[in-house]
């Protein structure tokens, strides 16, 4: 939404006002405007009026249904995420929480847990442990209520001939026996660099760099261009075509805003370190998952941790390290 049509569209009378108001249609076509505003608003104003203005008002909507049509209509009018007071994040996962139960009799819980002080997370891969069993696949899958309708996989393990890493030849959808003789694994995901190139071409500034290092989503400003996933150099982004289907009972119940929680059709998703779990004190799912501790997950501003030994003692390197991405993922071997 353009910021100038806010003061116009504040006076169109939300749901439970409109019965017994003046429409704010009418209200709109009595305000002299430009062509340009104009059109902008009628366009919310008939997206609004035909769908959600006509439930609240019917006299034959339920409670219920007229209660979510007041939280789509908030929804509308939802700022971005990283410009949100305390107070208005707590009503938006509040709502969010609220429609979920509406829609499917049951609670989730939506966290809008903060970045902890002093805090860089980064991940680190261990290329001879891992066996290409997937394990971290399905584990994200699940945690992440990613679509199971188009497969979508956050994670890809690709195989790759030994003496050789290309991978336009190595293959990611394999199904035979692991691990194969004569060749080895790598996993790929977000590597949520340091300088990531997808931020700066988003138009309406629906993606950032948190200051724990996780790249996030607003799935609400995030307007389907796909320029983010034009410019990542690690093909680590998913788009929705179609309206993601997630079984009811295999929903994930705890959910972060910026992470796990249902996504639309139309919007950019991938990886986000399972912020809904690691804000949380817990290792991504993939690492829990991983049967052979090919993957390790941590702090890098801590000293202490397993990935700044590692970063210490192994023989590190990352994929196109060249572009200056600086990407906050590490391949090692032992």
């Amino acid at each position: 939404m353009k910021p100038d049509l806010f003061p116009i569209l504040n006076n169109i009378a939300p749901p439970q006002e409109c019965c017994s108001k003046p429409s704010g249609a009418k209200q709109l076509l009595d305000r002299p405007m430009d062509r340009r505003t104009a059109a902008g608003v009628m366009a919310g104003a008939l997206v609004a009026g035909m769908g959600l203005l006509s439930t609240s008002c019917s006299i034959t909507a339920s409670a219920s249904e007229k209660e979510q049509a007041h939280l789509d209509w908030e929804a509308i009018f939802q700022g971005n995420y990283r410009l949100m007071t305390e107070d208005e994040k707590k009503n938006t996962v509040e709502r969010l929480q609220r429609s979920h139960e509406l829609h499917t009799g049951k609670t989730v819980r939506v966290s809008a847990a903060e970045p902890k002080e002093k805090v860089l997370y980064g991940y680190a891969f261990n290329v001879s442990k891992c066996r290409g069993y997937m394990d971290c696949v399905r584990a994200c899958t699940k945690e992440n209520n990613q679509d199971r309708a188009s497969d979508m996989k956050y994670i890809r393990i690709h195989e790759h001939a030994k003496g050789e890493m290309n991978f336009e030849h190595a293959q990611d959808d394999f199904f035979h026996e692991v691990p194969a003789a004569g060749h080895f694994y790598m996993g790929t995901q977000c590597f949520h660099c340091q300088n990531p190139p997808c931020v700066p071409v988003c138009p309406v500034g629906a993606t950032w760099m948190e200051p724990d290092g996780i790249v996030v989503v607003d799935y609400d400003w995030c307007i389907g261009c796909r320029y983010c996933m034009a410019a990542c150099p690690y093909d680590a982004r998913r788009f929705n075509w179609a309206e993601p289907q997630v079984p009811e009972q295999e929903v994930n119940p705890n959910q972060h805003y910026l992470g796990n929680r249902p996504r639309k059709k139309g919007v950019v998703e991938k990886c986000t370190f399972c912020i809904q779990r690691s804000r949380d004190g817990r290792n991504p799912a993939c690492v829990e998952a991983c049967p052979t501790g090919a993957r390790v997950f941590g702090n890098l501003l801590d000293p202490d941790s397993e990935i700044r030994w590692i970063l210490a003692n192994k023989k590190v390197f990352r994929l196109k390290e060249d572009l200056g991405t600086e990407p906050k993922f590490w391949y090692y071997m032992d």
